[in-house]
């Protein structure tokens, strides 16, 4: 009777070590995947970059848009 429980106790054990043991391979793959990272590619060099920065826009200044009337009745009659 101890022998079977014994048995019956050890499968159990082996089971689920396998499958903590499967888990821990999977997650260690996908974690290899997302470590790496895609490299620039170069166009031109030097050259190609000084002409590219010459040629470049500067950022526009983003402007604070005012409510429309239409849009502050609709507050104006939610919050009330």
């Amino acid at each position: 009777m101890a022998d079977l429980i014994k048995e019956l106790v050890s499968g159990v054990v082996d089971s689920a070590l396998k499958e903590i043991l499967k888990k821990t391979r999977a997650t260690g793959t996908a974690a290899k995947r997302a470590k790496r990272r895609s490299r620039k590619a170069k166009s031109g060099g030097i050259l190609a970059d000084i002409v590219e920065a010459a040629f470049r826009k500067p950022a526009k200044k983003q402007v604070s848009r005012r409510r429309t009337a239409a849009s502050r009745s609709k507050l104006r009659r939610r919050s009330a």
